[in-house]
């Protein structure tokens, strides 16, 4: 009984390989195959026949020879399968959705203030479902939605715990997702983000997300299995999971106090890292518009220099924290992580000088994804967890 247990786990193991391999590359072949993943060419043919018969991967002609016979270029069938993603703050849906390729093919963003009420769920169904109509997506291909909101969600109890973004306390993640058309989980927007930001680029090693939007948190993504929300990175070809803590609070990096005595933060804590680098802290001088803050400063607004430095000086002490506590790579998201990448130079010198260890920010980037990163996370999640399967 072990043993067939055990051949049953193997084979399903390096058929999810064998996919997760062809769907990460736009088309590859079976010598291929074999020599990356050290399987055995009879295994791989054998693994490749069955996910044909299944439709998730197809014959699309051959490669040029090379003395011997011509391999076949294969190719996942990426749209056997797609997700939705949602990303709800205070004042906007987004929606976006994705095939097993997990790109956004495509996104729309709507005004509509959160109020926690069955008539607000509804128009967010109403608004999915029409979305999924515009696109012509068979709903029988849809595997989940997924999401994201600035919120802690037990992810056991199922309970909504705190969201002070959206003024929700201590509710059931089922008064949601019940309404939903669809298959569908809840995840933190942080997260969610992170999971996007690893899943398009190469990190080295692990990674600290850090979402610095109307309110500041972050995520860490680990390589390793320890973690509940796990997903395959193609680019590494390693596992990575999400650190939650144990009471899902992890990466709350806005309630880390940097100024003791500070400004007050709206926790009602003083010197938090969110009373300094929230992007209201920037937005507010420009009636919320964040760009018009950097287009404003860039023409010469000397009180916008001075706000926008003072700004680096207070990121780059969070930044070194993040830095000391986790040793890895520090990937600076949201809002503002969206429009810094022109002054990434000056806050890694700024970082670098804080570091005891090196002097190098070299680790601090810019985030890659910077529209509906959120979004899109929770839609990679749901597609994550139909890979899984496979």
């Amino acid at each position: 009984m072990k043993g067939n247990a055990s051949n049953i786990q193997v084979k399903q193991l390096n058929r999810n390989r064998v996919f997760r391999y062809i769907n990460s590359r736009e088309k590859t072949s079976m010598p291929e195959i074999a020599m990356a993943l050290h399987i055995s060419t009879p295994t791989v043919l054998s693994i490749v026949n069955e996910l044909e018969k299944r439709q998730m991967v197809e014959v699309n002609g051959e490669f040029e020879s090379t003395g011997g016979r011509k391999a076949k270029i294969l190719t996942a069938v990426r749209n056997s399968r797609y997700a939705v993603g949602l990303d709800i703050t205070a004042n906007h849906v987004s929606i976006t959705y994705t095939d097993l390729s997990g790109r956004a093919l495509d996104h729309r963003r709507i005004r509509k203030p959160f109020v926690y009420s069955d008539d607000y769920f509804a128009e967010i169904a109403r608004l999915t479902e029409k979305f999924v109509e515009k696109w012509n997506i068979p709903s029988e291909k849809i595997e989940g939605m997924g999401i994201s909101m600035p919120a802690i969600i037990n992810s056991r109890e199922q309970i909504i715990t705190n969201s002070h973004a959206l003024g929700v306390y201590n509710v059931s993640c089922r008064s949601w997702t019940e309404k939903m058309p669809y298959r569908c989980d809840l995840v933190n927007d942080a997260n969610a983000a992170a999971v996007t930001e690893i899943s398009g680029r190469r990190i080295p090693g692990n990674m600290v997300y850090f979402s610095l939007s109307n309110t500041v948190g972050g995520a860490a993504l680990f390589r390793d299995d320890l973690g509940r929300i796990k997903f395959w990175s193609p680019w590494q070809g390693d596992t990575y999971s999400l650190y939650e803590g144990d009471n899902w609070r992890s990466c709350e990096f806005g309630h880390m106090v940097i100024h003791p005595g500070g400004e007050r933060c709206y926790c009602g804590k003083e010197g938090c890292v969110d009373a300094y680098c929230s992007a209201l802290k920037l937005a507010d001088r420009t009636e919320g518009n964040l760009e018009r803050f950097f287009l404003e400063m860039e023409a010469g607004n000397e009180e916008f220099q001075k706000v926008w430095e003072e700004y680096l000086q207070n990121l780059a002490i969070a930044v070194d924290n993040l830095r000391m506590c986790f040793d890895c790579r520090v990937v600076l998201g949201g809002y503002v992580g969206s429009n810094i990448s022109p002054y990434i130079d000056r806050i890694r010198r700024l970082a670098a000088e804080k570091n005891i260890f090196e002097k190098d920010g070299s680790y601090i980037d810019a985030c890659r994804y910077q529209k509906e990163a959120s979004a899109l996370g929770g839609a990679i999640l749901q597609i994550e967890r139909y890979i899984d399967t496979i």
